[in-house]
Parts: structure tokens; C-alpha cells; sequence
């Protein structure tokens, strides 16, 4: 056992360590022989992981030594630092780290946090005989927490953190990915917790975290102290990781099928997309037992269909020269998944190891699958849909995102991974994987709440998000006006993708003379009159041609997300935290910084009430410009979104595209939204490799002077390239067309 030291030797030790960067980065450990924690001796570390941010670990003393954090992969890394210890913390003891002090007091072993000027930012609270701490609950909503489970604000829910699709309300809620990242926008202060795993008790003042009583230590946490939110997300990403870029095709819109008919089928859908000329980039392709007959020979298996795929690479290649990209539904199911692609990996599932129902064994252990993989990928295949999975713990969810990202990269070292996921945890936005909210109902009730569990999901480190469009099991509610108004949704998700039962209904022509698709929900069965609503196609073709127009929007949205941790569907909070209206509001969002997005959400709606935030907004629309700081009232029909800019704001636009990198010679339109001084940027890269990773990018700058109506175009980073470009303002004049050769000029409108 170490010396005894003095209370003040071991502050002058703590102080000589200085402040030390990095994840883990070491300020001072405390350690008490008589300190128990959950019944059991414990040693309390802290670390200054920035300047705003604490890490703190409570971890029971084995046979002299504390024993180690479990490494889950959701950190960035996992090194604790090296530890000074004491044996004995006689009285309160105070650490400084950073711009924040941490104090230690025993009986009960309470740890707070405050800034240097003395105001408590959180206060955890311990107890000597059962796991779990207590935390304080500040005024103000409670966001973050993952996908799914009770929205919007968090507080006044106690929350078992189940993942799933039995975690929640399933049919109106969706899947739960549980994220113990936890934001609270009225006291300035986040916290992750990483391990272990518990639920949340937020039902009262204060806050409750409990983990099983197996695993109640160690117990590791992380504090950020910040006001401004943009701070609060960078820390979180510090933490966990940063996203990565996808490649720019899984950014367009994606057609999944389910029953398949046939070659023929396959083929026609896909060359109707391209005759209709309705904007498509990827077609998803469901596995057989799924669905009666899929793209694969039974579930698990990774064998073409013959009757489906007769000639596999013949028709990925007519597929590929029509400019899609093709994604496989794969599934194996287990408890643990074991193993990296960069290990020893050659043993595809058996089905040999399922039960009598067809699934496998809930407790079973599996080995790194990829091989099984590489066959089709050698023939084509550009991405993966690894569903099910809810019975993997929390690494094993992460290790399955790390998988197809690492898999992939095997075989296409200079191609971005795509893969689509049912199930996610902490950090797994390191990977680039796509999220999706689960087997929900096609309800009204069911599209409202996914405003809000967008909001959440993209707040909890999962940027790129979506749901099934038109909700996965049909109802009675499933209309043409439903999924209208879910493909509106859809169109400012980061997922942009229809899938479901009865599929055919999920075309955006199913709604005009069809037959609603192979009928597998037993009782649903569409209204034939229905099935003859001519409105449906023209508004689905509108916003897949806006998808398209903002795709240089998106795109740079996406690249910030990659850069700062800020999420591409944002919290209005994020932009907003002293306008509580707008803090509290979780029925709209900001698609990127300066795009407000007011989803329609009532069946039979000819109005949507919508909060606007302070400042000068422009209706996208109309280009009228509205005053916010409070509810307007935007008349709707069927075909119209509610949409705002917010003034200052340039927003890019494209040309429309039948896929996302299709040759055109039009310019991009700059359309600049007056009424504030503004700083927009433009970022772009070839789309599809890892080489933007070094220097093969470029941004502008785009500045408008607002008072003499001014905008300068100017890099801002990496090789810009010359281009052209078509000004306009948002309400009105003649567009000014400029051509950008690689130094700043400004256009005076």
C-alpha cells in the first residue's frame, strides 16, 4: 500500500501534474480504504478530459488494486492515465481540473462538480449499500437519452433503458437504442454515463441512476459543463468520436422492397424509377422468411435466391448501369458478437444453431461473420442492412457497426461503408452506420412522436436517422395522405428511405392503380378506392426533386456534423438556448443551422401552428418574410411542408438529379435569405472515397453584408475548385450569374 500522505502533499502532488490533455487526461485520483460504495471498498479517480469536461470513476478495490473500467469500445479510448493515490481522504477534498473543481466528501460518498467561480454544476451521490447514484434535475427539458423510448423531454420518465423493439411502444415509438447521455438544457451540464448500464429514474428531484446490483461498479462518468450547446456536443463527440462521411449516395432517396416477384420485378421497378424519372439512388432488397420470398435463400444465409436473382451479377450489373446501388438484408441474431475482421475470421453463422422456432438461442455467442460477406460484395453488392439484433449487449451492438465498416474497407480500402442498422450504442458514429427506427405502425400518432425521437436520436451521437416511411406494419390510418405526409418527413430525415408491409403501397406510384403489393399483414387490407389517388405520385416527385436541389445543403450539414459533433436534424436548443419557447419545442427542427422544418403531423391538417425563434425567417416557399419569437399559423394542402430560413442565411441549391453525382452543366444557386448579416459555407468532395480525408475537399465561405447587400464567395479550406454560380435573394430581383475561379469576389445584388 503507498505511504501515507498529507492532505496538503497530495493537493501539491495533484497541482504538479498540470493540465493534461486527451481522453483520460489525469487531474487527480482519490482513494479511501474506508470509502464503500454498493457494499464494496471503492477508489475515486478523477480526470480532466477538457477544459469543460470531467471523467470519474468509482471502482472497487480487488485484492489491494482497483479493478479495470470495462473496455465497450464506446470511448475514443480507453487509457486511464496514471493514477496518484491516497489511502485516506481525511474531511472534504477538492481537485481542480480545468475550468471546473471537483470535490469528494464521504458519508454519503458525494462527488460535485462546480466552475472555479463556485456554482455547482452537478452533484453525484452515492450510497455505502446499494448501486446507483443520484444527480441533480435543474428547471429546463431533459434531452438526449438515444433512440425511442418516451419524448420529447425526458424529464418526469423512469426509463429501464431496454434495448429493442421491446424496449418501448414499439408501434409508435419504435426502437429503443439506449445512449446514457443525458443533456440538461436549463443548468448548463451533460453527462454520459458509460459504464454500467442502468435505467434512469427522472420522475423526480433528483435524478436516479441504477444499474443491476451484479454490475453497480465500476462505475464511470463523465461531467460537461457548458452553457452554449454547440460546446456541450463537441464534448460528447470528444468522448465518443466524431461521425465519419458517408458516401453521398446513401444520402439520396433508397427504395426497399420486401416480396419478390421475380426477375422481371426486380427490373421493372427499378427501370420505372428511371422512365418516371423520380429521383433514386439505392434499392434495398429484403431476405426470404422475412418476407415469403427475398433476395437471399432463407434467413441467415447468404445464397442468392434463384428464382429471384437467377443471374446475380448480370443483373447487379444492369442495375449498376442504371446508376443504383444495391443493398442486402442480412440477419444473425445472438448475446455477444465476438471478434474484429482484422482477427482470425473465417466461419460464416450455421443455421444449424437455431431453435425449433427458427432463431437463435438468445444467450449465443457469435464470432466475427464477415467472410460470409465477401462473396457478394466480390459481385457487386454496394451496402449492407444488418437487422434484428436486439439480444447484443452494448459492445456487441458496437462491434457489429465496426464489423461492416472495417469488413468493407477490406474489400473496397478507398470506398466509404454503407450499412443501415437496427440496433446502435454509444460511439458507434465512429463507423458511419445508419440508424433506423424499427417496425413501427403506419399511425398519425405514430409520425408525431418521430419528430421527437429525430430530435433525441441526433442529440445521442446518431446523425444519420430515419424510419421506415409510411410505418413499417399497416393500419386502418395507412391512407395516401399518410404516407404524403411521411415522405415529407422523410425527405428531411438523413435516412431517406420507404419501407414496409404490402410494399407496393411504399412506391411513390403505389398509390395510383395498384394493387397495394403482396398482402402480409393479415388484417389489413387496402381500400381499392384508395389505390386510385392520383395525388400522391406528383407531391412524392416533389420532394424527391427537393431532396436533390438541397442536396449541396445537406451535404455541407453533414460535413459539420463530421467536424463538431452537431447533429444534422437539431434540437432548436442548439441554436436557441436562451429562447425557452424554442428550447421546450420538440414538434419542429432545424434541418442543419438555418432550415426550419414544421412537419404536418394531424390527418386532414389545413393549418400548421409553428414556433419560430427570434429573428428575421423567410417562408421557402413564398420568400415572405415572418418575425419570429412566436407561433405562426402557415396555411397547408397535401403538398406543402411548412418550411423557414432564417434571415442571414445562403442557402445552395442544386440541380435536380436522378442520382446524387449524375452529370450536369447547370450552376448552383446561392439563394441568399436577407435581413441579417449572415456567414454561410459550402462544402463538397468527390462523394465517394476516403481521399477528402486528405486535403481532396473544398469550402466557401459565403458572407452576406446585409446593410449593402453584398455577398462574398471566398475559400475557407482545402483545393476549391472553379465553378459556376447562379445568386438570387430569396424575395426577389434578378439572379446574378458569377463564375468562381479560387479567389473571393462579391456579388452586390
Amino acid at each position: 500500500m503507498p505511504d501515507r500522505l498529507s492532505r496538503r502533499d497530495a493537493l501539491k502532488r495533484l497541482g504538479a501534474l498540470g493540465t493534461l490533455g486527451g481522453l483520460g487526461a489525469l487531474r487527480g485520483v482519490l482513494r479511501s480504504a474506508e470509502m464503500v460504495v454498493a457494499g464494496r471498498p471503492v477508489e475515486v479517480a478523477v480526470f480532466a478530459v477538457s477544459r469543460v469536461t470531467v471523467r470519474i470513476t468509482v471502482r472497487p478495490i480487488e485484492s489491494g488494486d482497483p479493478v479495470p473500467v470495462p473496455t465497450t469500445g464506446a470511448l475514443v479510448s480507453d487509457a486511464p492515465g496514471t493514477l496518484v493515490r491516497r489511502t485516506r481522504v481525511p474531511g472534504p477534498v477538492r481537485v481542480r481540473a480545468g475550468d471546473l473543481v471537483v470535490g469528494l466528501s464521504d458519508g454519503p460518498p458525494t462527488i460535485v462538480v462546480e466552475t472555479r467561480s463556485g456554482e455547482t454544476v452537478q452533484r453525484l451521490t452515492l450510497d455505502a449499500s446499494a448501486p446507483g447514484m443520484s444527480f441533480l434535475l435543474p428547471n429546463g427539458p431533459l434531452l438526449g437519452l438515444g433512440e425511442g423510448g418516451p419524448q420529447f423531454d425526458r424529464r418526469g420518465a423512469a426509463d429501464p433503458m431496454r434495448n429493442g423493439q421491446g424496449g418501448y411502444r414499439l408501434a409508435t415509438h419504435g426502437t429503443r437504442a439506449p445512449i446514457q447521455w443525458l443533456i440538461g438544457t436549463g443548468g448548463g451540464w451533460a453527462m454520459f454515463v458509460h459504464q454500467p448500464y442502468g435505467a434512469f429514474d427522472l420522475t423526480g428531484s433528483p435524478g436516479r441512476f441504477t444499474p443491476p446490483a451484479e454490475s453497480a461498479l465500476p462505475l464511470d462518468v463523465f461531467v460537461v459543463a457548458s452553457h452554449d450547446p454547440a460546446i456541450v456536443m463537441r464534448e460528447y463527440a470528444r468522448v465518443t468520436g466524431l461521425p465519419i462521411m458517408p458516401p453521398r449516395w446513401a444520402l439520396g432517396y433508397q427504395q426497399s422492397h420486401r416480396t419478390l416477384g421475380g426477375r422481371d420485378e426486380i427490373l421493372g421497378v427499378a427501370r420505372t424509377m428511371r422512365e418516371k424519372r423520380l429521383p433514386c439512388d439505392a434499392l434495398i432488397y429484403l431476405g426470404t422468411e422475412f418476407a415469403p420470398s427475398g433476395w437471399n435463400t432463407r434467413n441467415g444465409e447468404f445464397t442468392w435466391h434463384a428464382g429471384n436473382f437467377p443471374d446475380p451479377k448480370a443483373m447487379l450489373d444492369t442495375l449498376h448501369a442504371e446508376h443504383f446501388h444495391v443493398v442486402l438484408h442480412a440477419v444473425v441474431e445472438g448475446r455477444r458478437l465476438t471478434g474484429r475482421v482484422t482477427d482470425p475470421c473465417t466461419a460464416p453463422p450455421l443455421p444449424s444453431g437455431r431453435t425449433p422456432d427458427n432463431r437463435w438461442p438468445p444467450d449465443r455467442q457469435v464470432s466475427c461473420y464477415w467472410p460470409a460477406h465477401r462473396p457478394l460484395m466480390a459481385l457487386g453488392v454496394d451496402g449492407w442492412w444488418p437487422d434484428q439484433g436486439d439480444g447484443f449487449d452494448g459492445p456487441s451492438r458496437f462491434n457489429r457497426h465496426r464489423m461492416y465498416y472495417e469488413g468493407s474497407l477490406l474489400e473496397r480500402p478507398n470506398e466509404r461503408p454503407y450499412a443501415l442498422h437496427r440496433n446502435a450504442s454509444a460511439g458507434v458514429q465512429r463507423f458511419g452506420g445508419f440508424v433506423w427506427s424499427g417496425d413501427v405502425h403506419s399511425r398519425w400518432e405514430t409520425l408525431a412522436t418521430h419528430v421527437a425521437v429525430a430530435i433525441n436520436s441526433g442529440l445521442s451521437g446518431l446523425p444519420y436517422w430515419g424510419t421506415d416511411i409510411g410505418g413499417f406494419v399497416p393500419t386502418a390510418e395507412l391512407t395516401g395522405e399518410l404516407f404524403v405526409r411521411w415522405f415529407q418527413f422523410g425527405a428531411f430525415n438523413p435516412l431517406f428511405r420507404s419501407h414496409g408491409r404490402n410494399w407496393h403501397l411504399h412506391l411513390p406510384w403505389g398509390w395510383d392503380g395498384g394493387d397495394g403489393g403482396p398482402p402480409e399483414t393479415g388484417s389489413f387490407h387496402a381500400d381499392p378506392a384508395a389505390l386510385h389517388d392520383a395525388d400522391v405520385e406528383p407531391i412524392c416527385r416533389k420532394y424527391l426533386e427537393l431532396r436533390m436541389r438541397l442536396m449541396p445543403y445537406l451535404y455541407t450539414a453533414v460535413r459539420d456534423a463530421c467536424d463538431t459533433g452537431m447533429p444534422i436534424v437539431r434540437a432548436l436548443w442548439l441554436h436557441h438556448p436562451d429562447d425557452s419557447a424554442a428550447v421546450a419545442d420538440g414538434t419542429a427542427y432545424l434541418w442543419g443551422r438555418d432550415v426550419l422544418v414544421a412537419p404536418v403531423v394531424e390527418q386532414g391538417a389545413t393549418v400548421r401552428r409553428a414556433y419560430l425563434p427570434r429573428g428575421r425567417w423567410w417562408d421557402f416557399w413564398t420568400g415572405e418574410p415572418v418575425d419570429g419569437g412566436r407561433t405562426v399559423e402557415r396555411a397547408v394542402d397535401l403538398a406543402t411542408l411548412p418550411l423557414w430560413v432564417r434571415g442571414g442565411a445562403v442557402i445552395p441549391l442544386g440541380p435536380v438529379r436522378q442520382w446524387v453525382d449524375e452529370p450536369s452543366d447547370a450552376p448552383t444557386s446561392l439563394r441568399v435569405y436577407p435581413g441579417a448579416d449572415g456567414r454561410s459555407t459550402l462544402y463538397d468532395d468527390d462523394g465517394h472515397t476516403l481521399d477528402y480525408r486528405h486535403g481532396a475537399w473544398s469550402r466557401l465561405a459565403l458572407t452576406w453584408d446585409d446593410r449593402r447587400r453584398r455577398l462574398t464567395i471566398a475559400p475557407a479550406g482545402g483545393t476549391p475548385r472553379a465553378r459556376e454560380f447562379e445568386v438570387v435573394l430569396a424575395n426577389g430581383g434578378e439572379p446574378r450569374r458569377v463564375r468562381f475561379t479560387g479567389k473571393a469576389i462579391t456579388v452586390a445584388m
